[in-house]
């Protein structure tokens, strides 16, 4: 039967006009690359005639010279494709099926890469996925190699990593089917690099280079083992205090070693389940911890228990104010706590336990003026005050220094010591923290509570704490009396504070001197003094004493005398003389 009539039409080569007259895709992409096949036109003067990329072009080209028709055609269609089932040989058909067998996560480009790298010829992604999937069966029926853990020689399991690599397999294909790390993979390869055969022998494991951790540093640990309650992260934040950077498992490790070499004994703890804290801060000043510890183990000659009261910053774990006192009455914990107001302002809540100091009258009075909202944890529940785990801490610092001191000075710079230490090292609740602030003082840098005027502070305390300053003798006045401090603080302003019947004199929560005081009915004026103690302290002056006295011998309070009333001035009469002037009237 006889085709359709075709009408003639007359020849151009108008590309418009020759592009709306193709009927098949294949048709227009041979008149494309017509010009450049038969009269071997250039692809770019081709591509600005018919608005077609210039590297398309070539490419078209350069296929349908190689391929023939075959290359107007795409891969999956009727009428074939440069690279399908039927062009590809044999032998790299079977390897495409036996490689997705194997390792069936392989993507299509890396069989066809595979097949470049054994044949010298590329076949097409696509012609890849259509052989692997509708194929014949694979010849290998099990796996070339077993997993890296299954092979127990260890030269045979790099040897398998080199051979899958030099077949083309990429890195990580070669980790997914040996069920292996990639970094695993890059290490034997980078040794198979440098070392060849050599490279496939075990090798111990071991750091290269010289070794970090020196026998200087491993003495220093020692040193500081010598307070058996350190543990590895104290040991490794006091390390970094000396300019020595160790992790806290390498400190442990050598701890470990020191207390099994020189026979040290590890404490114990029990272990304790995980619980919420209550009064957990969201952001500094939020709540403040205070809280009373007992130290008992101490050589000093009065062997009555010390106390160190401290105020502490939930958030930033940061010691704002602390002391060591051989009291704890009212006024020392009203010391320690305006000492943290002056130097950081107000919070918004102090948590404490149920304790007398805490919750006094005057104490109570001074948080309602100062509008501080007062928290107080669960009876039995020591925990809950953040304070409880700092003073867990300072046990493992500071108590193996209390136990040693034999002065008070020196037990008072023990804690000092501690405190200062304590703010500066690493503390173990900001070690995951992402802006380099590791210590409590970092975390609270910059940061204050609510600013107290110092005549709003003076008028909660005003039948309490009184601020004086010490003579160049080292005495300060107060009602009347004059009451030694410290004569290495001349000039320096002090607090004297006032408590039931008892007068101490202090500086930066400091206790320089206690007197037993007796004052009027009317409260005004202080009628007897006895029992006066001076402490000795760091403040003391560095100038030597020229003799020494005890404190029955130093008059530490001397009554001033009493005032004597001035008589007022009675009138002044004045005499003006004035003398004659002779001489100007013999001129005259």
């Amino acid at each position: 039967m006889p085709g359709p009539k075709r009408n003639r039409r007359e020849s151009t080569e108008e590309w418009t006009s020759i592009k709306q007259w193709t009927l098949w895709p294949e048709q227009e992409l041979y008149e494309q690359i017509r010009p450049l096949v038969l009269f071997h036109e250039t692809p770019g003067e081709r591509a600005k005639e018919i608005d077609v990329p210039q590297r398309t072009l070539a490419r078209k080209a350069d296929e349908f010279e190689r391929y023939g028709m075959a290359s107007l055609f795409p891969s999956g269609k009727q009428g074939g494709a440069r690279e399908t089932a039927k062009t590809l040989l044999p032998e790299m058909r079977q390897l495409i099926i036996d490689l997705y067998f194997e390792h069936p996560a392989m993507s299509w480009r890396e069989i066809a890469e595979i097949c470049y790298i054994r044949y010298a010829r590329r076949p097409d992604h696509k012609s890849v996925k259509h052989i692997a999937t509708s194929g014949p069966p694979p010849t290998r029926k099990a796996r070339r190699y077993q997993p890296w853990h299954e092979i127990s020689d260890p030269a045979e399991r790099k040897l398998a990593v080199v051979r899958l690599h030099s077949e083309g397999w990429s890195v990580t294909s070669i980790a997914e089917y040996l069920q292996c790390t990639r970094h695993t993979i890059y290490d034997t390869l980078e040794r198979w690099a440098k070392e060849g055969v050599a490279g496939l022998d075990a090798k111990p494991p071991g750091r290269k280079g010289p070794r970090k951790v020196t026998l200087k540093i491993r003495n220093e640990i020692r040193k500081l083992q010598e307070n058996p309650l350190l543990g590895e992260w104290r040991m490794h934040t006091a390390l970094l205090r000396m300019g020595i950077e160790v992790s806290p498992a390498t400190c442990g490790r050598i701890m470990a070693a020191n207390r099994q070499l020189y026979g040290l004994e590890k404490p114990q703890r029990p272990p304790r389940p995980k619980l919420e804290m209550p009064f957990r801060a969201v952001r500094r000043h939020q709540f403040w911890s205070a809280d009373i510890r007992y130290i008992e183990e101490h050589v000093l000659p009065d062997p009555r228990p010390v106390y160190v009261i401290t105020i502490f910053e939930n958030f930033s774990r940061a010691i704002l104010s602390s002391a060591i006192s051989v009291s704890q009455n009212l006024w020392d914990y009203l010391a320690v706590l305006t000492d943290a107001i002056r130097r950081y302002g107000a919070p918004e809540a102090i948590v404490t336990d149920g304790g007398g100091q805490f919750y006094s009258n005057v104490a109570l009075q001074l948080y309602d003026m100062l509008d501080i909202r007062k928290e107080r944890i669960d009876p039995g529940e020591p925990w809950e005050n953040y304070a409880e785990t700092l003073f867990s801490i300072q046990r493992r610092l500071a108590d193996h220094a209390f136990a040693q001191a034999r002065t008070w000075p020196e037990i008072q710079q023990a804690h000092q010591t501690w405190w200062h230490n304590y703010n500066a090292e690493h503390h173990y609740a900001h070690r995951a923290r992402q802006d380099g602030r590791h210590s409590p003082t970092d975390v609270l840098r910059g940061m204050v509570g609510r600013s107290i005027p110092e005549e709003i502070l003076s008028r909660a305390l005003y039948a309490t704490q009184f601020t004086r300053r010490i003579d160049q003798h080292g005495y300060v006045r107060f009602k009347h009396w004059k009451f030694f401090g410290e004569n290495g603080l001349a000039g320096e302003e002090v607090s004297v504070w006032v408590y039931e019947d008892t007068l101490k004199v202090e500086h930066q929560a400091t206790t320089l001197s206690l007197y037993s005081v007796r004052l009027s009915t009317d409260q005004r004026e202080i009628t007897e003094v006895r029992n006066a103690r001076r402490l000795e302290t760091h403040f003391r002056s560095s100038q030597m004493d020229l003799w020494q006295l005890s404190d029955t011998e130093w008059l530490l309070a001397l009554r001033r005398p009493e005032p004597v009333a001035r008589k007022k001035p009675g009138k002044i009469v004045s005499l003006v003389l004035q003398l004659p002037l002779p001489l100007f009237d013999a001129i005259e």
